[in-house]
C-alpha cells in the first residue's frame, strides 16, 4: 500500500485509524507513505517518525521539505527506512533508497525523486539519478517502488513511461489532489499520477481555508496553519507479482476518519 502526502495531525488520525482494518482486509504486505508534511504540515520529526512505525509503516518517503525540522538530520543519518529524494546532491544527508526486508514474504525497496518543474529546492535531473540508483539496488530486491515529488503531471507521467517494466510502482505525491488514472502500464508496472493528501479535505490542501484565501486575495502574508475538518486517507493498494516485480492490479483507496483529535499541528 502507497498513502499520500500525510498532513499534520489529521493525517496521522486517520492514518492511525484506516491502516489496521486496511491490513487486515488486504493482507498488506508493506505500507510505504508520504510523510514530509507530517510535522506541522511541514517536515518530520524524530518521534512522529517512531509513531508512524508504531501505526504499521514500513518505509517512508520524504520531498521539498525534508530538512524543515533540523532534528531528522540524525534520523536521516540512521534510519534504514526512510529515504530522500535521489536527485538531491550527493552531499545531502539522507539515504537514496531503502530496503524492507520483513520476517516472511518478499524484500521491498523505495525510492524518491523530486520534480524539477515549479520545484524548489533546484534538484539534478530526475530520469539520469533514478536509472544510477536502480543500478545499484541489491540484485535480490524484486519489487520497488519509486515516489515522483513533483508538481508537474507531464514530468510524472513521463517518468512512469520511463520505468516502465523497470520497477513495480510509479506513484506521484506533493500535489495533495488524487488523480484518477491509476492503471498498469504495458510492461507491468503500475502508475499513478498524485495519490493524493492523508490529511484534513476542509481545507486548501491541507491548509485553513481562510488564511490561504486571505493571502491569494491580499498578498499579505499569513500563517498556513493546518486544518482540522473531513480527516481522510488517499492512497493505493497494489497486487505485485513476488517473482517478477510485475504489477497486476492498482487500486485507488479512500478512507474517511471517524474522529479528528484536537489541535492544529
Amino acid at each position: 500500500m502507497c498513502v499520500g502526502d500525510v498532513v499534520g495531525r489529521p493525517g496521522r488520525t486517520a492514518l492511525r485509524q484506516a491502516l489496521p482494518d486496511l491490513a487486515r482486509e488486504h493482507s498488506l504486505h508493506c505500507v510505504i507513505a508520504n510523510v514530509e508534511n507530517a510535522a506541522g504540515g511541514s517536515g518530520l520529526t524524530a518521534q512522529l517518525y517512531e509513531k508512524f512505525r508504531r501505526f504499521g509503516v514500513d518505509l517512508m518517503t520524504l520531498g521539498d521539505h525534508i530538512y524543515r525540522k533540523a532534528e531528522v538530520l540524525p534520523l536521516l543519518e540512521r534510519s534504514d527506512r526512510l529515504v530522500r529524494p535521489a536527485n538531491f546532491p550527493r552531499e545531502a544527508i539522507g539515504r537514496e533508497f531503502a530496503v524492507f526486508r520483513p520476517a516472511s514474504g518478499p524484500t521491498v525497496a523505495v525510492v524518491s525523486i523530486m520534480g524539477r518543474l515549479f520545484m524548489k529546492p533546484p534538484a539534478d535531473c530526475p530520469f539520469h539519478a533514478v536509472d544510477r540508483v536502480l543500478a545499484a539496488l541489491p540484485r535480490d530486491v524484486k519489487i520497488v517502488v519509486v515516489d515522483v515529488h513533483a508538481e508537474a503531471t507531464s514530468e510524472k507521467v513521463a517518468m512512469g513511461w520511463h520505468l516502465d517494466g523497470r520497477v513495480s510502482v510509479v506513484f506521484g505525491t506533493h500535489t495533495h489532489v488524487p488523480t484518477a488514472d491509476e492503471r498498469v502500464l504495458p510492461r507491468g508496472t503500475a502508475y499513478i499520477s498524485d495519490l493524493g493528501m492523508t490529511g484534513p479535505h476542509d481545507s486548501v490542501l491541507g491548509r485553513r481555508t481562510d488564511r490561504v484565501t486571505r493571502f491569494l486575495m491580499t498578498g499579505m502574508p499569513a500563517p498556513f496553519d493546518v486544518a482540522t475538518g473531513d480527516a481522510r486517507l488517499n492512497g493505493v493498494i497494489v497486487r505485485v507479482d513476488a517473482d517478477t516485480g510485475r504489477a497486476g492490479r492498482i487500486e485507488r483507496v479512500r478512507v474517511d476518519a471517524t474522529e479528528t483529535e484536537p489541535g492544529d499541528d
